[in-house]
């Protein structure tokens, strides 16, 4: 029996890490039309023949989070319907997924919800990058690999010359500890830990800062800055503390509202990104990003091939 075509779809969401994704398969992207009724409903027609074959929507749920998240499911029953032989949601950006838990009274687990539609929306597995948190793989009942970005970071900061003994790597809250200690130990460097308070959605003081920084370079590290409340305040603090020069690295940059004007105005000096997401409009001046591109055509190569992922990529 001949082994199933690989097929590569993508949405609207990121075009671009599509289309790198693709370049480095050697496989070009599905002829695939995603449109808009003029109600605003979504189309979806997919051009080729893909009966049987291992499909890849490649679509991350980032802003509009709404309307990706519907070109998904979308595209993934589409697929469903065309007789695929198995599907794979690739979503470098799981959107909602600070919506893990009920933290008061009758709220939703939003996450959960998106994990639901997009198991009954037809999909076989899921392929995604630096869940907020690690339960979230829990919410499917289909295979889940989850892979961490700290390799691509600790290279980058070693070849920056930034992994030096006047470095400490920062947590901005408790909740980013796991992630910033991995890359600490992965550069052989201290960690310092920031303990936060948030007052607002978008309004967070800083108490307390365990660990040593003065005189040093700090790297704030967190998966994902929206608003930047949390490392604004982290980097003032870092600031009054002494430290000398401020980075920061997430591995989702969200950028909502008016974040970079703030964080412009801001201690830090460069925020390193991935391209998880299409860079903002006026991305330019302290933004740097660097591409997952590779690191997820190396994965769906492996699922396609049914190779192990974990033996190459450390996953939660």
């Amino acid at each position: 029996m001949n082994d199933p075509e690989l097929k590569l779809l993508a949405g609207n969401a990121n075009p671009e890490l599509a289309e790198e994704i693709a370049d480095h398969l050697g496989t070009p992207l599905c002829a695939v039309e995603v449109s808009r009724f003029p109600d605003g409903e979504i189309f979806v027609h997919i051009e080729e023949n893909v009966r049987g074959a291992d499909a890849f929507v490649i679509q991350p749920t980032c802003p509009p989070v709404n309307e990706n998240l519907m070109e998904l499911l979308i595209m993934i029953d589409a697929l469903k319907r065309a007789s695929a032989g198995r599907i794979t949601a690739v979503i470098p950006y799981y959107g909602y997924a600070r919506q893990d838990r009920k933290h008061i009274g009758r709220v939703p687990i939003t996450a959960k919800l998106v994990a639901n539609l997009i198991e009954t929306a037809g999909a076989d597995r899921v392929l995604t990058l630096d869940l907020h948190a690690g339960q979230i793989q829990g919410f499917f009942d289909i295979p889940v690999d989850n892979l961490m970005i700290d390799p691509i970071f600790i290279d980058y900061f070693r070849s920056r010359g930034l992994a030096d003994e006047e470095t400490v790597i920062v947590s901005p809250d408790l909740g980013a500890v796991k992630r910033a200690r991995a890359i600490a130990e992965g550069l052989k460097l201290p960690l310092a830990i920031i303990e936060k308070r948030r007052v607002t959605s978008e309004r967070v003081e800083s108490l307390n800062l365990i660990g040593e920084v003065r005189g040093k370079r700090a790297i704030i590290i967190d998966d994902i800055i929206s608003a930047g409340a949390t490392v604004l305040e982290a980097s003032r603090l870092l600031e009054r503390e002494g430290v000398k020069e401020i980075y920061a690295a997430f591995t989702h940059g969200v950028f909502a509202r008016n974040a970079l004007e703030r964080l412009r105005a801001s201690p830090i000096r460069k925020i390193v990104v991935t391209n998880s997401i299409p860079p903002p409009k006026e991305g330019v001046g302290i933004i740097e990003r660097i591409s997952v591109g590779e690191l997820m055509a190396s994965v769906i190569t492996r699922i396609h091939e049914n190779r192990s992922v974990s033996e190459v990529f450390p996953c939660l």
